[in-house]
C-alpha cells in the first residue's frame, strides 16, 4: 500500500502526516516486540541459538521492504536504476546505525561460529558484490563537463544467478547447523518463557491478567508462530506509514530537495524493521537476535535481494554507478569494522566503543554524502 500518494491525493495537512507519523512509530514498536517475542520463543522451542534465528528467518523478515522495492524498480521497463543504491544504503545502515545502536545499549557478543563463518563469509560477498559491480559487466568512466567523475557500469543477469546460488549454500549450511544444535539439546535461546502456566493473582487487574495470558500463550507453538509473522506484518505497515508520511511532511509541507530526502527517510524507513527488531531485541536481552538480525540482512540484501534484481532484470541488467562504488566500498568497510571488533575484543563482543565508533562512521558518510552531493565531485 501507498499510503504516500494517498496522502498527496488527499491534501493531507500537517496534523493528519504527523498523526501518522507517529502511528507508524508505535506500530513498528509493538510489532517488533512480538517479533521478538514470537521468534526467540521459536528459538528455545527448537533447542537452537538465537543467532540463528536472527540470521534466518528475522533477517529475511525484515528485509522484506527492501525485497519489494527492488522487485518493483525491475520489472519497469527503465528500472533497475534504484536496487544498487537501496542494497548497500540499507547495509551501511544496519551496520553503523542499528548495530552501533545496539550495541551502546547492550554488550553484543559474538559465537565463535559468527567471528569465524558468518562475519568473514559476509566480507568475502560484500568484495565480490563490488567486484562484479565494477568489473564484470562493462563500464563507461570519465568526466563530464562540469569536471565531475561519471561512471556507469552493469551487473548482468547471470551474476544474480551466482548470489542466489551462494544465498542458497549459507541457508543451507544454517540449516544444518540448527540440526546439529538442536541434537545437542544446547539450549543457548535467551528468550524468557515460563516453564509452566501461571495464573495471575486474584485481585490482579486487568492489565496485569492480560500480561499473565500473553506469557502463558508463549508457551504454545504456535501462538509463538502467530505473534512472528502478526508482528513481522505489523512492522513492515509501522515503516510504510513512517516512510510515506514522512516523506510528504519533507516534500510538500517543507520544501526539502528530493535527493536529500531519498539519502535520509527513505534510506532510514527501509531499514525500520532492522532497526526497531534491532534494539528491541538487545532491550530484552536477546543479543543473538540484535546481531544475526544484522549480519542476516546484510547477507540477504547482498545475494537474495541483488541476485533476485539482477536476475528479474533480464538482459537488461541492474545499473552500477559511482554511487554504487562508494556505498559499496563504506558496506565493506561497514563488514571488516563489525568483524574486526569482534576478533580484537578480549570479549569477543561488539560493546558501546564499537556502537559509538559506528555511529560516528554513520556521520561521517553522511556528511560525505551531502557535501558530494552539493559540490558534484561526482555524480
Amino acid at each position: 500500500m501507498n499510503f504516500k500518494v494517498l496522502l498527496q491525493n488527499v491534501g493531507a495537512t500537517w496534523v493528519v502526516n504527523v498523526v501518522l507519523l507517529l502511528l507508524g512509530f508505535v506500530l513498528l514498536v509493538k510489532g517488533a516486540d512480538f517479533f521478538v517475542d514470537g521468534a526467540a520463543g521459536i528459538a528455545k522451542k527448537l533447542k537452537v541459538s538465537t543467532f540463528i534465528i536472527g540470521v534466518t528467518i528475522v533477517a529475511v523478515g525484515t528485509s522484506a521492504p527492501e525485497l519489494a522495492v527492488t522487485i518493483a524498480d525491475v520489472v519497469k521497463p527503465d528500472g533497475g536504476n534504484v536496487v544498487i543504491g537501496n542494497i548497500l544504503g540499507s547495509n551501511v545502515i544496519n551496520v553503523f546505525l542499528i548495530l552501533g545502536l545496539s550495541a551502546v545499549i547492550c554488550k553484543l557478543p559474538s559465537e565463535k561460529s559468527t567471528r569465524m563463518i558468518d562475519m568473514p563469509f559476509l566480507i568475502a560477498i560484500s568484495a565480490l558484490f563490488l567486484a562484479l559491480g565494477v568489473f564484470v559487466g562493462g563500464f563507461d568512466a570519465g568526466y563530464n563537463s562540469n569536471g565531475a567523475f561519471t561512471f556507469r557500469g552493469v551487473m548482468p543477469w547471470w551474476c544474480g544467478l551466482i548470489l542466489f546460488i551462494l544465498y542458497v549454500i549459507f541457508m543451507v549450511y544454517n540449516v544444518l547447523l540448527a540440526k546439529k544444535q538442536s541434537k545437542a539439546n544446547l539450549e543457548q535461546a535467551v528468550a524468557s518463557a515460563p516453564a509452566e502456566m501461571t495464573a495471575p493473582p486474584t485481585d490482579a487487574g486487568f492489565f496485569k491478567k492480560l500480561g499473565y495470558w500473553y506469557e502463558n500463550m508463549q508457551l504454545k507453538t504456535w501462538f509463538l508462530i502467530v505473534i512472528t509473522v502478526v508482528g513481522l506484518a505489523v512492522v513492515v505497515l509501522g515503516a510504510q506509514l513512517v516512510v510515506d508520511s514522512a516523506t510528504v511532511i519533507a516534500e510538500n509541507l517543507i520544501g526539502i530537495r528530493t535527493e536529500i530526502v531519498a539519502l535520509t527517510v527513505v534510506a532510514f524507513g527501509t531499514s525500520l524493521p532492522e532497526l526497531i527488531t534491532s534494539v528491541s531485541a538487545a532491550r530484552k536481552g536477546d543479543v543473538g537476535i540484535a546481531t544475526g538480525n544484522i549480519i542476516g540482512s546484510n547477507i540477504a540484501n547482498i545475494l537474495l535481494i541483488g541476485g533476485v534484481g539482477s536476475l528479474c532484470s533480464g538482459a537488461r541488467g541492474i545499473a552500477f554507478t559511482m554511487d554504487g562504488i562508494v556505498g559499496g566500498a563504506v558496506s565493506l568497510l561497514a563488514a571488516i569494522v563489525i568483524f574486526g571488533f569482534s576478533v580484537g575484543s578480549k570479549s569477543k563482543s561488539l560493546g558501546k566503543v564499537a556502537g559509538i565508533f559506528m555511529l560516528m562512521c554513520l556521520v561521517g558518510y553522511y556528511t560525505f554524502l551531502f557535501v558530494n552531493l552539493n559540490v558534484g565531485i561526482y555524480v
